[in-house]
């Protein structure tokens, strides 16, 4: 698990913990014990495991739970809050080459709450749909892995965002509610569940 199926950066989190609470609990008991365990809980925040996407449909973009669905000037929006316990690996919904990566500098409020529209995030923007990473009250760091011309399957890695938050897709003009398959409140995984169905 702490080898390749963690995200990048992960080491750069836990590694320092680890070592200075190994170093400590000789002398400070309790508290090496607690930042070696800080370190192991920041590697598993950047856990990566693989994923099997489905032939068909539009996938997550995150794992989580949904906690958008709306139309926005003809256009649904879904989104996904990722709690402290889930992958925060992102991936592509759906195949297409990237257009633009924008990056959008704002507040850190929390990611489930309306207010998270203002935070900080990442807009990544494809022919036909669009991805945003937002980050949290917490989260600092979002981490895009793409540029702009890369081409991109449904499910492959797009990024993560350090210490949690949310995923969004706008999607594809055409898709419409009765294409949804997924609603509030719905756990979801990233690059795996369907979330809607559309014939381009």
């Amino acid at each position: 698990m702490f080898g390749p199926d963690l995200a990048p950066g992960a080491w750069r989190y836990g590694l320092p913990l680890i070592v200075l609470g190994v170093l400590l609990t000789p002398f400070t008991g309790p508290v090496g014990i607690a930042l070696v365990a800080l370190g192991v809980g920041a590697l598993l925040f950047h856990r990566d495991p693989e994923r099997t996407p489905p032939e068909a449909g539009v996938v997550a973009p995150a794992d989580g739970a949904v906690s958008v669905i709306r139309e926005e000037e003809g256009r649904i929006r879904v989104g996904v809050f990722m709690n402290v316990t889930d992958v925060h690996v992102n991936r592509a919904p759906m195949g297409g080459t990237v257009e633009s990566v924008d990056h959008r500098s704002g507040a850190n409020k929390p990611a489930f709450s309306k207010e998270s529209e203002r935070n900080e995030r990442v807009d990544i923007a494809f022919e036909d749909h669009e991805v945003s990473l937002i980050a949290g009250w917490f989260a600092r760091r979002i981490h895009p892995y793409v540029e702009v011309g890369d081409g991109l399957e449904r499910g492959e890695r797009i990024g993560h965002v350090s210490f949690g938050s949310r995923a969004d897709i706008l999607l594809p003009e055409g898709v419409r509610h009765a294409d949804m398959r997924v609603k509030e409140g719905d756990d979801v995984r990233a690059g795996e569940t369907v979330i809607a169905v559309w014939d381009d």
